[in-house]
């Protein structure tokens, strides 16, 4: 799938700027399990997928930089001392606030060309905006000698999407994206920005993703509160991050939070528990406890961190009901996007199909279903 869209960044490179371009691919990502726990220094289980954004680079004389997103036939032009943050909600942003970051380390960055394709669905929680941001910096690391090392160049992705887009997220979409391996799941430790790799082979069963197709508009600014929230009582237990919490310090300081930010810390205090669980179920094999641990973490997000909707909701009711499925939720900062499905084999095509007629019937639109493969990482394609 990736090869067509660098095909495509390719010809349109040559045909716009006369010249042959460097190409890089970055992976979207999905997690298994471990979510809206990273920004609390906890431990999440992604995987970098087939899906992702192909990015045709080079250097440019003409005194400016180009950047073409060709999947919105957009283009704009930028100087490199001029850079701020554009009208909310703008592509550019992801752009600028990469080149903003690495400028920030004192790397000089010369002018460019750029031009992008992806093909993650948007507003799937799949993030396409980390994929965006990691080929610019994996780029312009490349082109300009920058001598980045890989965990620098997702600092300065992330960094990017807080102070350019405006979106206080962790560092797991970053690092799935820059550091995935085929085939592979990362336990990843958000305190330390280490991983283990877990070979992920669930031999008669697999992970599908249904996409619900909406997304509430919430989605940025409750990401944000709940951000701060758990910030908040993070301080008043004195510690840095909730990932140093247990359930007992938390019921210590249950008459000075709010009932609705008791939930959501013992949400993610829950969930650090469950993601660490998750990582023994895929080393003994152990399916049904992995399945179990899934239906966990969706029920936590539905009812006690309450960034789930309807329609999550409802795709995860139809996974329950079918003995098939071993395990679903929602999957993303929640408020829409996908369900992440752990299910056999030989039953996909008749599942996928049920949900689906099913969601049509209740919301009156169509989800769609995903099949996906874990794949490496950004890198160069040659």
């Amino acid at each position: 799938m990736s090869a067509v869209l660098i095909k495509d960044v390719k010809e349109e490179f040559i045909k716009t700027f006369k010249e042959q371009p460097l190409l890089v691919f970055s992976p979207g990502r999905i997690n298994i399990i471990g979510e809206h726990v990273d920004y609390n220094g906890g431990f999440v289980f992604p995987a970098a997928v087939d899906k992702g954004i192909a990015a045709a680079i080079q250097k440019s004389d003409s005194g400016s930089c180009t950047a073409i997103a060709l999947d919105l036939d957009s283009t704009i032009e930028f100087d490199l001392d001029k850079l701020k943050p554009s009208k909310e909600g703008s592509w550019e942003n992801y752009v600028f606030g990469v080149v903003a970051e690495i400028q920030n380390r004192n790397k000089v960055v010369g002018d460019f060309n750029i031009i992008f394709k992806g093909n993650i669905p948007g507003g799937a929680g799949m993030s396409s905006s980390a994929a965006l941001e990691n080929s610019v910096v994996f780029g312009l690391n490349e082109l300009f000698d920058l001598g980045l090392t890989k965990t620098e160049m997702i600092l300065i992705s992330q960094k990017a999407e807080h102070n350019y887009v405006g979106v206080n997220c962790g560092i797991m979409d970053q690092y799935a994206s820059m550091f995935g391996i085929e085939n592979n799941a990362l336990l990843l430790d958000c305190r330390t920005i280490e991983a283990k790799p877990y070979e992920i082979d669930f031999k008669d069963h697999q992970l599908i993703l249904i996409n619900t197709n909406v997304k509430h508009s919430l989605s940025d600014s409750a990401y944000n509160d709940r951000r701060s929230a758990c910030e908040s009582i993070a301080k008043l237990l004195n510690i840095e991050t909730l990932r140093e919490a247990t359930e007992a310090d938390l019921e210590k300081i249950i008459d000075k939070v709010t009932p609705e930010n008791y939930q959501k810390a013992l949400f993610v205090i829950q969930e650090i528990a469950r993601t660490q669980k998750a990582a023994k179920a895929i080393e003994d094999n152990d399916l049904e406890k992995l399945g179990a641990l899934i239906y966990g973490s969706h029920n936590g997000l539905q009812h006690q961190y309450k960034v789930s909707c309807s329609e999550l909701d409802f795709l995860v009711d139809q996974a329950k009901k079918n003995k098939s499925v071993l395990g679903a939720r929602m999957m993303g900062g929640g408020f829409g996007g996908c369900t992440i499905n752990l299910i056999a084999r030989d039953e996909v095509k008749a599942f996928a199909e049920s949900a689906s007629k099913a969601y049509k019937n209740k919301f009156d639109k169509e989800c769609s279903v995903y099949f996906i493969e874990l794949a490496e990482g950004t890198h160069i394609v040659q």
